[in-house]
């Protein structure tokens, strides 16, 4: 039997959102022939979001079995300025800087910096003695409760710590929105700060909600380490693997690639004015944000990718042992955490 291994990327300018997508395919196969890439009908359906309106631009690039099988794009980078599509474009990645992260915490993990298990406020204090929301009282003002245990680390990692992530309907949301954790003006440490001071949604460990935690990993990485975030990702992760385009804060020499980006109003994708679409990835700012913020191109994500499915090396490049890949890809969560989205 034949394992089939596959690292899929994508790239899309679309409803106000650029994003890129890593996946990894394993499937027991009789055949090698059993994984077949149909050029054709993928170049078919990237074509088909251009044309019903859910991107404005598209690429995908596939990496099976150690070699290239599939590069393609479609439509526009700047439907204004008429730049279509390329495989150089840049593109804010939002949300998948999230893993990049994580890699960064588990290579101090490795180094013995900390503990999973460890309690956050070992290293961020500010997280020592926080509040839980636990409702309303009788005359309707929120109640709060201490937290029965610390948070830890693979709280942070699991997204089991209690944190909030935006607008909700608890007193805790409105806290958290009051604090305005990831102001670009104000840095790691901080941001960190100002969310110790948002009471918790729930007990830690108690259960999963999406959130903020991995922007507190970030500061981890920046206590641990000694280091800024941006500094120890590029000079520990993007340099050895060679991503040269993938940073926070881009060259203003790499604008004529930055792909526009678009929002949609009234079922149409309309492409945002310049200063808008720029001013995440050219201009300076305080934050390095952890769970967002990372400008890449399809070829340099795609690295990362493949390191990821090569447990932890590239061409040489040893980013993490494979025994903390299969870790990071093993499920932490205890059956009885309830997913609350």
């Amino acid at each position: 039997m034949r394992g089939k291994r596959l690292a899929l990327a994508v790239m899309m300018a679309c409803a106000g959102s650029v994003a890129v997508a890593p996946l990894r395919l394993s499937a027991q196969t009789a055949t090698p022939e059993v994984v077949k890439i149909d050029k054709a009908r993928i170049d078919a359906a990237l074509k088909a979001m251009i044309a019903d309106g859910r991107a404005a631009g598209t690429s995908a690039l596939i990496w099976q079995d150690g070699r290239e099988v599939y590069y393609g794009a479609a439509g526009m980078a700047d439907r204004v300025g008429g730049r279509p599509m390329a495989r150089d474009t840049i593109v804010q990645i939002y949300s998948m800087t999230k893993p990049v992260t994580g890699v960064a915490l588990m290579q101090l993990w490795e180094r013995g910096k900390f503990g999973l298990d460890d309690p956050l406020a070992k290293y961020l204090p500010e997280y020592a003695n926080m509040r839980v929301y636990a409702g309303k009282d009788a005359e309707g003002q929120p109640h709060y409760v201490a937290a029965e245990r610390p948070i830890s680390v693979r709280d942070i990692l699991r997204h089991t710590a209690g944190f909030a992530y935006g607008a909700g309907p608890t007193p805790a949301h409105d806290a958290y929105v009051a604090a305005n954790p990831l102001a670009l003006t104000i840095p790691l440490a901080e941001a960190s700060k100002r969310l110790a001071g948002v009471p918790l949604l729930y007990q830690p460990g108690a259960q999963w909600e999406y959130s903020i935690a991995v922007d507190v990993q970030a500061a981890l990485v920046e206590t641990l380490s000694g280091e800024r975030f941006a500094d120890y990702v590029r000079t520990h992760i993007f340099e050895p693997l060679g991503m040269a385009d993938t940073a926070w804060r881009q060259p203003d020499a790499k604008l004529p690639r930055f792909a526009a980006m678009n929002i949609k109003t009234d079922g149409k994708l309309v492409q945002q004015d310049t200063a808008t679409a720029r001013k995440l990835n050219f201009e300076d700012h305080a934050l390095t944000p952890g769970g967002f913020g990372l400008a890449s191109t399809l070829d340099d994500y795609q690295r990362f990718a493949r390191m990821l499915l090569n447990e932890g090396e590239l061409g040489g490049a040893r980013i993490l042992k494979p025994s903390t890949v299969r870790l990071m890809a093993t499920d932490q969560l205890d059956p009885a955490i309830q997913d609350r989205a």
